[in-house]
């Protein structure tokens, strides 16, 4: 097998999870600032995937743990790491179908787990690791962000409840400007770390770095701009369940929620917890619907949102475990992998393109009522 041939191979896949991981993500950053009309989409968007690329370099503690903390970097091999990849990429793929904010962070793990797993049995998964740095966070993360939203929701209501409604709500888009993008530089410092500590992860299991290596310059910056590029491209599917499928969001509770996010997971980020961004920042919208009295919240769509927060693992790991295993047979595996892989996005694009959601139509949610006219944005 020519390992030279299968880096390259799996350094490209992983910068397209990376890619991907923008597209799917970019809802969790501005998501609100386009529901309440704070940032026009396109300029959001673009806004986001410039701090995306800056928060890359912020930190590599995520990294680090992605790296050498999850598997053993000793006993993986590149093409497990390969099938792994390719399971994260058609669950970001399918669950931005069906416009679904599950864990980008989650589908790469459960890949990783799941190829590893297979590959070179139970004890190369280091399921301590996984359970602490994981698991344990997943369940924590939203139910503190939400708690922190719904808290800072109340008194931003209660603060400015003798103000004019016209003031608040210019005050509070202006300040989802700023906490907006503040979300999105935590997500670059901890998303594009989890692309570059799989790379790393590659470069170790072939030689080229020694165990417990941290990311190398360009290695950063490839994932910085991955990430950052995907972003651009604005995943508007997700971002119309997140901005107005969750719950009716006015711009006092998108700055609560937006502060919230940003607080949890730069804590995280330098903690080296790596999070999952979704989970975090839908955790802040439930709260910060939560926090206004009389609000909407469209406990559907959460249902429907913690039903794929939980089969992401074991569904990325089964995809993970095969494409791995056929991978792992040689050139000629990894090649038939990647063909399915990509026939595979292919549909899903293609299918997606029947009902296509932009830019133009990302604040019309099919269940609401017709909207007032939007107000002024930026």
């Amino acid at each position: 097998m020519d390992l030279s041939f299968l880096v390259v191979v799996v350094i490209v896949t992983a910068l397209v999870f990376d890619f991907t991981n923008g597209f799917h993500d970019t809802a969790n950053a501005m998501a609100t600032s386009i529901a309440t009309g704070a940032l026009r989409p396109k300029v959001a968007v673009a806004v986001s995937a410039v701090l995306n690329l800056v928060g890359a370099f912020v930190s590599t503690e995520v990294a680090k743990t992605i790296s050498s903390g999850i598997v053993d970097d000793a006993k993986v091999t590149v093409p497990v790491i390969f099938g792994g990849l390719v399971g994260a990429i058609l669950w970001n793929l399918l669950t931005w179908y069906f416009g679904l904010p599950s864990s980008s962070s989650h589908a790469l793990f459960g890949g990783l787990i799941g190829a590893t797993w297979i590959a070179s049995g139970s004890s190369a998964v280091h399921f301590a690791t996984v359970v602490q740095k994981i698991i344990v966070p997943a369940v924590a993360a939203p139910l503190v962000a939400g708690a922190v939203a719904l808290l800072g929701t109340f008194l931003a209501y209660k603060i400015t409840a003798r103000s004019r409604e016209k003031t608040v709500e210019d005050g509070f888009r202006v300040g989802q400007i700023a906490s907006a993008s503040l979300v999105s530089l935590a997500h670059g410092t901890g998303d594009a770390q989890k692309t570059m500590g799989v790379i790393t992860l590659v470069l170790i299991t072939s030689g080229s770095l020694h165990s417990g290596a941290r990311p190398p310059l360009w290695v950063i910056l490839a994932a910085g701009t991955a990430i950052a590029l995907g972003t651009y491209l604005g995943g508007w599917r997700i971002i119309r369940t997140m901005g107005k499928g969750l719950a009716e969001i006015e711009s006092p509770q998108g700055f609560s929620a937006e502060t919230s996010s940003t607080s949890v997971l730069l804590i995280s980020s330098h903690l080296g917890f790596p999070l999952s961004t979704t989970q975090v920042c839908s955790g802040s919208i439930l709260g910060a619907g939560l926090g206004k009295r009389l609000a909407e919240v469209r406990w559907t769509v959460a249902g429907r949102m913690a039903v794929a927060w939980l089969l992401t693992l074991p569904a990325a790991a089964i995809v993970g475990a095969l494409a791995g295993e056929v991978a792992d047979s040689g050139n000629t595996g990894v090649a038939i992998i990647a063909v399915l892989a990509v026939a595979a996005g292919g549909a899903i694009y293609a299918a997606s393109r029947r009902r296509p959601v932009t830019s133009d139509n990302v604040n019309e949610y099919p269940s609401a009522a017709p909207a007032a006219a939007a107000p002024a944005a930026v």
